[in-house]
């Protein structure tokens, strides 16, 4: 009955990519660029590229990864230079680095950049950049393509949500008092010492990409070759529009532009059906149930130490739950009741009605899948957003958080049992579940809409935030205040001499009256 209810809900939700939407004046040309994107990242572009697809609209795709779609409106090109995935062995290493695992792009991202456009597809692709109506760029570490989006109309899609970073190029300068930094947040009301650390991190964080470390180097690169090209940031600042991977309902609600647009859980959809064996093996776990365990698609699960991974296995024995673990290669003393797979229909399995628990690296996709289909969290972040994304979970009452320092079997069974038996969490993920569904049109109605709008308006400038082209020193009325102290201290020394000349004249006066 689960199942059936959620496939109905999901349907009602997700009834079309643009159904209600007034068709298109012709077939548009969009070119969408996700060159040094996670396959998680392409996840989210994939629905939004089939909905515009849909409506015979023309979609070129450039990343690093193979052609996942079947839509023939849809052509998928592979750059095929230093492949994402080659950096997943080090995250596990990369987890306290201080900057949320960001350092791992110092050298990567500038060596794409260097690399990228002597590919000759790229460079062909290139030269047609203006042959495009719209171009669509993650905006999440692929700073190395702005050369495309120069004098073209371009919107942005935050794959990773509401990013301060991003959010504040826009012209819209989210406060840190509430507003969580890019890695992890606290709960409400913030102490004044929270308040203070998620400011310095919001700031260093912006600091640290754009003008310490990451950007810079790209620039560099990016100057040698393009020499006539403005600065990337400041082509950065032109985008029209972006599509926020969230919703108000799974993060922290933000004062939003209407050059920002959420659609998070576009990619979700209604359950398939299991394939027969895995949906018999699910079945057969009883009223015990099953336990999905995925760290995603970027920490791959032989890049996982040892010492963690015996903890799991040793945890996992001592459960009545079936667990069903996507792991990447194999794996010696695997427990009878833990079956291990390199790929699994992951939303098929969360809607599952004898999965009980979703074991999870707590990546933006896969916590919108989780409420989506209403399964509780037990969450182990590893880098980036994940941690922000797991204290979510844990301040709503939709799962628990479990860091890698205080890894143990006897914590991961504790963990397991309290959401499996404690009715809380599965109340509160149901709950959150349904508010996520009810919206008045779609996910991939309002990316579709807006995207279509900005190129029937020609980049749509109206859209635009005039704060994106003050300069900190306006946008903070700084020269402002600063005027206001010189006046106010220019009264202050007026006023002085006033006094001054005030008390000089009664005391030579009161003097006078004494001397006669």
């Amino acid at each position: 009955m689960k199942v059936m209810a959620l496939c109905i809900l999901a349907a009602a939700l997700m009834r079309g990519a643009a159904g209600d939407l007034t068709p298109p004046e012709r077939s548009y040309k969009i070119l969408m660029l996700l060159t040094s994107s996670s396959k998680s990242h392409k996840n989210v572009f994939m629905p939004f590229a089939e909905a515009l697809a849909d409506r015979g609209h023309k979609v070129v795709m450039l990343s690093g990864f193979q052609q996942s779609s079947e839509n023939q409106n849809i052509l998928e090109i592979n750059h095929g230079v230093s492949a994402f995935s080659e950096a997943t062995a080090s995250m596990f290493s990369l987890r306290n680095d201080g900057v949320g695992s960001l350092s791992l792009f110092e050298n990567y991202l500038p060596t794409l950049a260097r690399e990228l456009y002597k590919v000759p597809k790229v460079k062909q692709l290139y030269g047609k950049r203006k042959d495009f109506d719209l171009i669509v760029v993650d905006s999440l570490f692929n700073e190395l393509v702005y050369p495309f989006l120069h004098e073209v109309p371009f919107i942005t899609v935050a794959a990773c949500g509401v990013d301060p970073r991003q959010s504040a190029i826009l012209g819209n300068v989210l406060n840190p008092s509430y507003v969580p930094n890019l890695v992890e947040t606290t709960p409400f009301p913030m102490s004044v010492w929270q308040r203070l650390k998620n400011t310095a991190m919001t700031i260093y964080f912006a600091f640290y990409w754009r003008n310490w470390k990451i950007v810079p180097q790209i620039q560099k690169e990016i100057s040698a070759q393009f020499p006539d090209l403005p600065p990337l940031l400041e082509i950065e600042r032109n985008q029209s529009l972006t599509l926020l991977n969230t919703h108000f309902t799974i993060t922290n609600a933000v004062p939003l532009l209407p050059s920002q647009v959420e659609v998070g859980a576009m990619h979700c959809r209604p359950a398939k059906p299991l394939p027969e064996d895995l949906e018999s093996w699910i079945i057969g776990a009883g009223d015990a149930g099953a336990v999905y365990f995925s760290l995603g698609s970027v920490a791959a699960g032989e890049s996982m130490p040892p010492k963690y991974r015996q903890a799991f296995l040793e945890a996992f024995r001592r459960l009545p739950q079936r667990i069903l673990w996507k792991y990447e290669g194999e794996m010696e003393g695997v427990p009878d009741n833990v079956r291990l797979s390199k790929w699994l229909p992951q939303q098929d399995i969360l809607a599952h009605n004898n999965v009980k628990v979703f074991m999870s690296h707590g990546g933006q996709l896969s916590l919108t899948e989780s409420i989506f289909h209403a399964t509780p969290l037990l969450v182990l972040p590893i880098f980036g957003n994940q941690l922000r994304n797991a204290k979510f979970m844990e301040i709503s009452g939709s799962g628990r958080i479990l860091g890698w320092e205080e890894l143990t079997a006897d914590r991961i069974v504790d963990a397991l049992i309290d959401l499996i038996n404690n009715p809380k969490y599965k109340e509160s993920v149901s709950s959150t579940s349904s508010v996520l569904r009810d919206q008045l049109t779609t996910p991939q109605e309002r990316a579709v809409y807006w995207t279509e709008y900005v190129i029937r308006h020609r980049g749509a400038p109206q859209l635009r935030c005039q704060a994106a082209q003050l300069s900190w020193v306006e946008f903070l009325l700084l020269d402002v205040v600063g005027l206001l102290l010189l006046t106010l201290l220019v009264l202050l020394l007026l006023l002085r001499r006033l006094l001054r000349a005030v008390s000089a004249a009664v005391f030579r006066g009161h003097v006078k009256e004494k001397s006669e």
